[in-house]
């Protein structure tokens, strides 16, 4: 049996250890469930008790929690849970300061804040971009990230209007078979963007936009032929372009726009045989100044900790046939 090693972490007082352990312990308790350690609340202190690899990985998550706790962030269990991962990883330099990075302000009480090292560096990248391809899992918040962004630019008067797009690949894009008039057929494809969009302005004021037609939302198709000048524009769904439609997409840009492409490459519904635009615009674009292109993983998913199960599955699954 190995020897047990003691690390000690000192607190400034009670309510660190509450925030720190969660309320009734329930962040020790997620903690010592995952790994083979005790850690154990002495008031002023958090000792943390076992096997040298553990101990040792325990101490580096609870100081980074600490760092959190002391940026003014209370950890979540979803914390917890992406703070293992990432020490698993030994990826747990900054990731307090990750945590506690405050909320930027999209407009008056909307607000947005980065949840893991992955989301931070995408939203740094569409700052600071013209473009930004977003590659990643379902759950990551790259469609999310992106629309935030863009109603942050549009509230803030850095665009006039948001285009938020998508292929509807599901009908071949050959709408007219679908029942119904042109905004029944392409509401299903697009219903996504609204759901991002109601879950950061109310569904009137969002109206209010579309009618002044300051947000469009519309299929990819009908970008074709357009100069969006002083726009923000997203295409979500990238994967199911094909390499003419990402071309189309890409060039309609005009002065003072920016773009974020998001796309998941493992979820392509096109004909067999057909390249994603999503994958070759890796290839094409990987070293253009003004385009930055950030990958998303499993422990960036923020949804519900069994999404990151379900998706860690199907990657071992493709790993081994």
């Amino acid at each position: 049996m190995s020897p047990k090693l003691t690390h000690e972490i000192l607190l400034n007082n009670q309510d660190e250890a509450l925030k720190l352990l969660g309320r009734n312990g329930e962040l020790r308790r997620r903690i010592q469930e995952e790994t083979p350690v005790r850690i154990v609340d002495r008031g002023a202190r958090i000792v943390v008790i076992g096997d040298p690899p553990h101990s040792n990985m325990v101490n580096d998550l609870l100081n980074e929690m600490l760092t959190a706790v002391r940026g003014g962030h209370t950890p979540t269990v979803d914390d917890i849970r992406y703070a293992l991962s990432e020490v698993r990883a030994e990826r747990v330099d900054e990731l307090g300061s990750v945590l506690a990075e405050p909320s930027g302000a999209l407009h008056d009480d909307i607000s947005i804040k980065p949840r893991t090292r992955g989301q931070r560096e995408y939203l740094d990248a569409i700052e600071s971009h013209t473009i930004t391809i977003a590659i990643g899992p379902a759950g990551t918040g790259k469609t999310y990230l992106a629309m935030a962004a863009a109603v942050s630019a549009l509230l803030h008067k850095e665009v006039n209007r948001l285009i938020l797009t998508r292929p509807a690949v599901e009908a071949g894009e050959n709408l007219g078979f679908l029942p119904g008039d042109l905004e029944q057929k392409v509401h299903p494809y697009l219903r996504p963007l609204f759901d991002a969009l109601y879950s950061m302005l109310d569904p009137e004021r969002v109206q209010r936009l579309i009618d002044r037609e300051m947000i469009e939302v519309a299929p990819l198709a009908f970008m074709r032929g357009r100069t969006l000048d002083k726009s923000f524009a997203i295409l979500d769904e990238a994967q199911n372009t094909t390499s003419e439609q990402m071309k189309m997409f890409l060039t309609r840009l005009g002065a003072g726009s920016k773009a974020v492409i998001t796309g998941d490459i493992t979820q392509t519904d096109l004909p067999d045989g057909r390249e994603s635009g999503l994958t070759q615009i890796q290839k094409i674009l990987d070293d253009t100044d003004g385009i930055a292109i950030r990958r998303l993983s499993r422990s960036d998913v923020v949804r519900h900790p069994l999404v990151q199960s379900i998706v860690q599955a199907y990657e071992r699954h493709e790993e081994h046939g």
